[in-house]
């Protein structure tokens, strides 16, 4: 019998090294990894018998075999799949490198966890995490071969002419570790089978040895009934009973594991909730479906968390898919596209059902609005039935969320747009200076605090033929009356020499300077432009300086500039108002030194107490702060720099 031997492809052996050598708790992973290469060998000879039957002549029952032997501590795994010829296993077990070795090593070398090796392709070297050798006996058509690894340098193969004919598969014996003996044992088979393999399409068995009670003839009391007998010259009529007694045997039987079907492709009215919790319980874990799941973190939205496995929210099996493609390929197959097609109508239809119960949706909101937040984004197809089941707060709703339809009906009706402010929290935009007008008017304002929000909102553009307007932007357009109107361009005109002034003032620092009809009590507030960003998704980027002409401080800024287009304090007190509307606005200060020293100094006049020259020094250190009043100004107030 001729054995050959190769030698590993030099990457395979540093994984290998790396695989003995690195410890790692969880190694029960290695037998997903022989299970699932068992499914896919299965997997390649059923695709192969729909337009060659013959091939499964060899033997018509696809099943995976695990084969305890306590006896020479030996776990084998066995698939009547598609098998491997010679050069199929000297090529794919280790003398031709793979891509995926290299990519599992340097996933590794990041900080990947070793239970991902299966996602590389190269899930077969898992099984070094629990045998010191491995044996391959696998067979197609013709005689069976076989590949003994005797250690992590050297592949031997030779013809199989000792072991039992496998008919057609593989089988992958391991030469288990001292300390990985319990993987012989019926339990611990049983509970890794359940966590990882429950669900492989194909029937997995384990060959479990009992020890059985039989009734079998006595022999030495027939022997002794016999020499009796001989002695006795008539022989009676009636047969007397035979003697026996009982033994204990040995006994082997196949128990399939995975007897229960899949949950998802069962009749859910026939499903009890017990059921259903079990199953959760079972996946919440983190263990991930392969093949046929479909699974996502529930923690995907919180980037500060500490993330951990793959939770389980969805599953989608399918029977129709063609294999042996590749993954790319299989993305854009029809069966696919209607698959996701129909996956997103269930859902759509669940979410309305869910919604018809107050109580019910805001717990499934809560867990969820997120994701539906994420479809409006990516989804246009179904970004409006989505935008049904959104849910915010707003100006008059700050106790419990409020959907866009039920905001339509409280609309007045002058009021032609669905109004929205973003921010950072709730407390932060509830008494923006942006709500004043439209609080006065009654127009009720959606308040966006949820990060995501401005993302989908600036997809949904509108809703129920109405557009959806963001406040705190340029171009604002209150509904109003011709009165309202022809008293505010007047109003713009008046005010003309202010803008000028305070744009003078401020410089690049804002882009153009004009009259607000959207705030009443402030003096002024900054906007972003139109279609740019909010300061919600922006704070430091500068925007417009509105100032509002009822206000008395603005009104007083535009007596003086009326009586002197070169007064200083106009410039001063400009500043104040552009950094404290930076603020108010929802943006952040470039230099918060210097406005906290000019309202120091505003303190300090309000409480008549003397400025120091070192204080007033440092308070214009700043290219960015004004210079000091000059000595001539007409009040105290008005030399604040």
């Amino acid at each position: 019998m001729a054995t050959e031997s190769f030698g590993f492809q030099a990457e395979i052996s540093q994984l290998l090294d790396l695989i003995i050598n690195t410890f790692y708790s969880n190694k029960e992973i290695f037998l997903r990894e022989l299970i699932s290469n068992g499914s896919d060998a299965l997997d390649k000879i059923r695709y192969a018998s729909l337009t060659d039957p013959s091939v499964l002549d060899t033997g018509k029952d696809l099943y995976i075999r695990i084969i305890p032997d306590k006896e020479n501590k030996i776990l084998s795994i066995r698939d009547t799949g598609i098998g491997m010829t010679k050069a199929d296993m000297v090529n794919n077990l280790g003398t031709i490198a793979k891509s995926g070795t290299k990519g599992f090593m340097e996933a590794l070398s990041s900080g990947a966890d070793i239970s991902m090796i299966g996602q590389f392709g190269v899930g077969f070297y898992s099984a070094y995490l629990v045998a010191e050798r491995v044996q391959v006996i696998s067979k197609q058509r013709r005689r069976a071969v076989h590949l003994g690894v005797c250690c992590w340098r050297y592949l031997h193969h030779h013809p199989d002419t000792v072991n039992p004919p496998l008919g057609r598969g593989s089988e992958i014996r391991l030469y288990l570790k001292e300390d990985q003996l319990e993987y012989l044992e019926e339990k611990r088979i049983k509970d890794v089978v359940k966590k990882h393999s429950e669900f492989i399409s194909y029937p997995i068995q384990l060959a479990v040895t009992k020890e059985v009670e039989k009734e079998v003839e006595d022999e030495e009391e027939v022997k002794e009934e016999e020499k009796e007998e001989s002695k006795i010259e008539e022989v009676e009529d009636e047969e007397k009973p035979k003697k026996t007694k009982k033994i204990k045997e040995k006994e082997v039987t196949n128990e399939e594991l995975n007897k229960t079907k899949p949950i998802w492709t069962r009749n859910p009215s026939e499903i009890t909730p017990e059921e259903y919790a079990a199953f959760y319980k079972t996946r919440i874990q983190g263990y991930p479906f392969r093949p046929q799941a479909l699974s996502c973190p529930f923690d995907l939205f919180e980037t500060k968390k500490k993330r951990n496995n793959i939770k389980l929210y969805g599953i989608v099996d399918s029977e129709d898919l063609p294999l042996n493609i590749s993954r790319e390929t299989l993305q854009q197959n029809k069966i696919l596209k209607v698959i996701r097609k129909n996956i997103v109508k269930k859902c759509m239809d669940l979410f309305s059902e869910i919604a018809e119960d107050k109580d019910n949706f805001s717990k499934f909101y809560e867990a969820f609005g997120k994701n539906i937040k994420l479809g409006i984004h990516e989804d246009a197809q179904n970004r409006s039935k989505l935008a049904e089941f959104l849910r915010f707060y707003s100006t008059k709703a700050t106790e419990e969320q409020t959907s866009l339809k039920d905001y339509i009906t409280r609309m007045p009706e002058v009021q032609k747009n669905i109004y929205y402010l973003t921010g950072e929290s709730l407390s932060s935009v509830k008494d923006s200076p942006f709500l004043e007008v439209l609080k006065k008017k009654g127009f009720e304002v959606l308040l966006l605090v949820d990060p995501i929000d401005e993302y989908a909102i600036t997809q949904l553009k509108e809703f129920d033929g109405k557009k959806l307007i963001c406040v705190s932007k340029e171009g604002l357009e209150l509904e109003e009356t011709d009165e309202e109107k022809t008293a505010r361009e007047e109003e713009a005109k008046q005010f003309e020499d202010l803008c000028k002034a305070v744009k003078d003032a401020l410089g690049d620092k804002v882009e153009k300077v004009v009259v607000s009809n959207r705030i009443t009590d402030s003096p002024c507030v900054l906007v972003t432009g139109q279609f740019g960003w909010s300061s919600n998704m922006e704070r430091i980027m500068k925007a417009q300086a509105l100032p509002e002409p009822h206000n008395a401080i603005v009104k007083e800024l535009k007596r003086k500039v009326a009586e002197d287009k070169a007064d200083k304090s106009v410039r001063d007190l400009t500043y104040l108002l552009f950094e404290t509307a930076l603020l108010t606005s929802g943006f952040s200060l470039d230099d918060p030194t210097s406005f906290a020293k000019r309202i120091h100094r505003m303190i300090s006049l309000g409480l008549d107490v003397e400025e120091e020259e070192e204080v007033a020094a440092v308070a214009t250190s700043s290219e960015d702060v004004p210079p000091p009043l000059e000595a001539a100004s007409t009040s105290a107030m008005e030399e604040i720099d």
